[in-house]
């Protein structure tokens, strides 16, 4: 089973987010970059499943030529090979314009014979959210799709279109009234949801690996859509307020008629 990974490099914020001074994006001066952390879950999740099939994993980004630094960070966890669409804004591309790059790439690496049974997309990516990209792939690919998986498994029941796929794979994701369980026919595009795995740390031999490993490059076309975002909005910071109690030995009254005021103890 060849599996392709889809990731974004986003930016790595550990405090407070600003926009830049289009508002239209996260300002990523100062900031370093990561993929999402869905997409994280969907690199390991993708190692597990090939390793159970006996497959490889791809993983492909359109980004930057920096975007490589996330494409060899995947390798360096387990997988194979790696694939840059290489833009110089990202930023200008719309969620339709993405998934049809994808698609395009896809449909390239299949006339040349290497093709891919099962991609996993994130659910959504971190700077932007747009929830879009897997469903608009499969369609664009004519497969089925899932949203919101956290764990896959190969095998699963039989389906009715067991005919026209390479395999079939069980995925479990949560749903509004609890866990929820698919059995799904190959080819298909399935977006993961972070929490169901945990995505693995690199080891020596691993980043070594990473260094030497063949990334196909190709040149990103003209967005057809282009971005259709207007503006970001950050929500309102809430103030907070602190109140002291006392200290020492005279604070414990009050903090027991804190403790009473919440319901922790009884009067």
């Amino acid at each position: 089973m060849n599996i392709l990974v889809c990731i974004k490099r986003v930016p790595d914020i550990a405090g407070s987010v600003t926009l830049d001074a289009t508002g239209t994006g996260i300002d990523e001066s100062g900031l370093g970059h990561t993929m999402s952390s869905h997409e994280e879950c969907a690199v390991e999740l993708a190692i597990q499943t090939a390793a159970q099939a006996g497959g490889t994993v791809t993983v492909l980004t359109l980004g930057p030529a920096e975007a490589v630094e996330q494409l060899r960070a995947a390798v360096a966890v387990g997988a194979n090979d790696g694939i840059l669409v290489e833009a110089a804004d990202p930023s200008v591309f719309a969620p339709e314009d993405i998934a049809q790059v994808i698609g395009d790439v896809i449909r390239d690496r299949a006339e040349a014979g290497q093709t891919f049974d099962l991609v996993l997309t994130g659910d959504d990516a971190a700077d932007t959210g747009d929830f879009q990209v897997g469903i608009r792939l499969a369609y664009d690919l004519g497969y089925p799709v899932l949203t919101n998986i956290q764990t896959i498994s190969v095998g699963g029941a039989a389906g009715g279109g067991g005919e026209r796929g390479s395999g079939r794979i069980e995925a479990r994701g949560i749903g509004p009234v609890g866990t929820e369980i698919f059995s799904l026919d190959l080819p298909a595009v399935v977006a993961v949801h972070e929490g169901g795995v945990d995505p693995r740390y690199p080891s020596i031999t691993g980043r070594m690996k990473a260094k030497k490993a063949q990334v196909v490059e190709y040149d990103a076309p003209v967005p057809g859509m282009g971005s259709p975002r207007l503006r970001l909005e950050l929500p309102e910071v809430k103030a907070s307020s602190v109140t002291i109690l006392g200290e020492g030995p005279e604070a414990a009254p009050a903090l027991v008629d804190v403790l009473e005021e919440i319901g922790v103890i009884r009067p």
